[in-house]
């Protein structure tokens, strides 16, 4: 129950800054679903060369290392955090957080335009199974760790440097714990898509391979 209300009143006290990253991730995905327009034909020709290609790998049955793609997830989404929160230990830091929020946007609304534009609601369709379910765990997971960073580089400028005074020991612990702990959520969504999203697709690909001949 405290534990609970410790969240609720971190979140309260933090509020400005969740909405705020939430505002400039928002933008990235806006931004990234544009940028699909912005395309030569010659580069869509390529991509949907590569998709349509994906495609029919899948619906001839090519097995795909599960493991090694639970690897390669998890590896990347842990990088990106672990980047967040060596970016929060210093206060020249505070813009690259809030770059790397944006380019997570990017990357969302790029490929999920990108799928729509070329294929309608067959598109929407593959990325609800392929893009949106360890998304919903991944984007909650980075924004909450870039407040967290965000925080405790001002809790720094605020306390270190401006008055010299403050206990960093007990904030640094809370930041690398929460840091942890969505570490935990993120491993989660890398067995979601290593395993499931695989799955998933291979149900969906039928209906996708007559786009491409």
């Amino acid at each position: 129950m405290n534990r609970n209300l410790t969240m609720k009143q971190y979140m309260k006290d933090n509020l400005p800054l969740f909405i705020f990253v939430s505002v400039l991730f928002t933008i990235g995905v806006v931004f990234g679903a544009v940028m699909v327009n912005a395309l030569s034909l010659e580069q869509k020709q390529e991509m949907t060369r590569h998709l349509g290609s994906f495609f029919h790998e899948i619906n001839e049955g090519a097995e795909f290392d599960s493991r090694q793609s639970f690897v390669q997830a998890f590896g990347m989404h842990m990088k990106w955090i672990l980047l967040i929160w060596l970016f929060g230990l210093s206060i020249v830091g505070l813009p690259l957080i809030l770059v790397l929020d944006f380019l997570k946007g990017v990357l969302i609304g790029f490929t999920v335009g990108y799928l729509v534009g070329q294929m309608s609601w067959k598109g929407m369709l593959f990325a609800l199974v392929s893009v949106a379910p360890q998304n919903l765990i991944v984007i909650p997971a980075i924004l909450f760790c870039s407040v967290a960073a965000m925080a405790f580089s001002i809790y720094m400028i605020k306390n270190r440097f401006m008055s010299r005074n403050g206990n960093m020991y007990q904030p640094f612990m809370r930041y690398t714990t929460l840091t942890l702990l969505m570490g935990v959520f993120l491993f989660g969504a890398a067995l979601w898509e290593g395993y499931i999203s695989q799955l998933m697709m291979k149900w969906v690909t039928p209906m996708l391979v007559g786009l491409y001949g």
